[in-house]
């Protein structure tokens, strides 16, 4: 295994024998330490991501699942995520991924184009991606996502249309679709590769989004489009500003505290060997939301969804009343950006897109 030249998420590169039955023991005993944080409720979905998850065995995430259950309880309909590669697993790993709990498959793929995927570093090719959705499938996943990049070094607009034909053809029933940006901290930001110039960009990004609406894909956020009913729960938990637990090296999670007013931010030490090696605790650091924060943290994560969010959960999660916003939202209102009823704020069609520009009415 090795780091994609893109990434920026904490992964890191894999030794031949991965320490599995001692990193379990570490998740457990952090899935312990926050169990106050739960604060009785159940959990509705849980997505394992961030590097290569698949590289667990299925009898280990079976075992990571059991004690969930056993510790915080389970919705009846809960979701469960598991990103894998195409490169990493077998088909026999699908299904018993499966038996032990994986209810919905999210496959890295990032292109179907095999010079694109050495340019991006990735370990799998085209022929390759194509038997990973066949094999998802076989192993009896109704729900499953694929990633895909777009915006690629020398990427031409037939060439991108070609990636969502095949994952539509594939039988997704949810496809995240995202520009390829260069971040800090990667290899590509050290020496950064030639990308299509903006009319060539704006020009697969209309070609895409026509062939996703004409495949039956709502775009219910950003980059994320689904069949009717076919959302990612776990991420439009993130989106309309709800708590999640972040248990793992380098996991982040928020967590709303009533009886302290205040809403927390956390995240666990980085490094697996670090994370692994400590006794007492995993927590590498936990930052109380500023109140003046509040508002743009809740719409910076709410306007995303293309439907907007609930009025109601601005005042419920995070513990400010509607004036105090009141201005932002009229002067984005009046300039046509913003709409809001009884029941929702949302973008329009213009606000949505220049999101950045209605983001910053609430900074």
């Amino acid at each position: 295994m090795r780091k994609c030249p893109y990434c920026d998420f904490n992964s890191h590169q894999a030794s031949q024998e991965i320490p599995e039955q001692a990193y379990i023991k570490a998740l457990l005993a952090d899935l312990q330490q926050d169990l106050p944080w739960a604060q009785g409720r159940r959990l509705s979905s849980i997505f394992f991501g961030g590097g290569t998850p698949s590289l667990f065995s299925a009898a280990g995430i079976g075992e990571i699942l059991t004690a969930a259950e056993r510790l915080i309880g389970f919705e009846n309909d809960i979701e469960i995520t598991l990103e894998a590669n195409p490169g990493t697993v077998e088909q026999t790993t699908f299904a018993d991924f499966r038996s032990a709990g994986i209810n919905r498959l999210s496959i890295g793929i990032q292109s179907f184009d095999d010079a694109h995927l050495l340019k991006l570093g990735r370990i799998h090719d085209g022929k390759q991606a194509q038997s990973a959705i066949a094999t998802v499938q076989s192993a009896g996943f109704q729900r499953f996502n694929i990633d895909l990049m777009h915006g690629l070094p020398g990427q031409t607009v037939a060439e991108a249309a070609r990636d969502i034909q095949y994952a539509i053809d594939g039988g997704a029933v949810h496809i995240s679709w995202y520009q390829l940006t260069i971040e800090p901290n990667t290899a590509f930001y050290s020496r950064p590769p030639e990308l299509p110039e903006e009319d060539q960009l704006s020009d697969i990004q209309q070609a895409g989004m026509d062939m996703l609406f004409d495949g039956g894909y709502g775009q219910y956020e950003v980059s994320a489009f689904a069949k009717t009913g076919q959302q990612a729960r776990h991420n439009i938990n993130y989106w309309e500003f709800g708590d999640y637990l972040g248990i793992g090296a380098g996991a982040h999670g928020k967590i709303t505290l009533p009886s302290h007013q205040q809403i927390i931010r956390t995240s666990k030490t980085r490094q697996p060997d670090h994370y692994l090696s400590r006794a007492t605790s995993a927590l590498a650091k936990q930052q109380t939301i500023a109140s003046d924060e509040l508002a743009m943290e809740f719409m910076l994560n709410g306007l995303r969804l293309r439907a907007g969010v609930p009025k109601q959960y601005f005042t419920e999660r995070t513990g400010l009343p509607e004036s105090a916003i009141a201005k932002q939202v009229a002067r984005l209102q009046a300039q046509g950006l913003l709409e809001i009823d009884e029941q929702r704020y949302r973008t329009t069609a213009l606000g949505y897109q220049f999101l950045n520009s209605v983001l910053q009415g609430f900074s």
